[in-house]
């Protein structure tokens, strides 16, 4: 991969990874309602679960979708019927200090969410169709690394992001709205990939 590519997978994998969409949208639900420490898991999650899904698109699930097209029109629309689950879950959630409502998502939930993820699939398949001009497994681990390399900064944003709303969600009524709004959101972030 030339050094002008390597920039420029730089630039959409920073620009991807820290615009709003379902993973970051549950990363600053979590922050605002559990804090940093007991999101740590779910962001690593994130982190590692995205980067292998790369590597493993690359391999072959693109040759999958290619070959059976309804492959992908399936995995669309189970990504958002997860998706509203989650988004109903987060709504009725209370905060964690207040009513012990709110879980934290797993590292092994956030890794294997990445598979339901429809704006993961669409980064994954977006930067292995642009960025790989071999689909080598180096090009497919170079572009996995770059990834992570800019997912452990833009999850950390969004859950101090969402940490730092806790100064506001001091009453049962703003946190109820916040988590609401937080799961619209998370629904509406899948509408243009629809």
């Amino acid at each position: 991969m030339e050094l002008q590519q390597l920039g420029a997978l730089a630039l959409f994998a920073f620009v991807s990874t820290f615009t709003p969409g379902p993973n970051n949208l549950m990363l600053m639900t979590s922050g605002a309602n559990v804090g940093y420490n007991r999101t740590l898991p779910h962001m690593l999650g994130i982190t590692l679960g995205f980067a292998l899904m790369v590597i493993l698109v690359g391999l072959g699930l693109i040759g999958i979708f290619n070959t059976y097209p309804i492959s992908h029109t399936i995995l669309k629309w189970a990504s958002l019927g997860y998706l509203c689950y989650l988004a109903l879950k987060i709504a009725l959630s209370g905060r964690a200090e207040s009513n012990g409502e709110f879980k934290p998502m797993t590292f092994l939930g956030a890794a294997s969410f990445q598979w339901v993820n429809p704006k993961g699939w669409s980064m994954a398949l977006s930067s292995v169709a642009i960025y790989s001009n071999t689909g080598s497994w180096q090009e497919l681990l170079i572009i996995s690394c770059v990834f992570m390399l800019a997912n452990l900064p833009s999850c950390s944003f969004w859950v101090i992001a969402g940490r730092e709303l806790q100064r506001w969600l001091t009453s049962a009524t703003r946190v109820r709205v916040f988590n609401v709004s937080m799961a619209l959101l998370l629904v509406g972030s899948t509408l243009p990939m629809i």
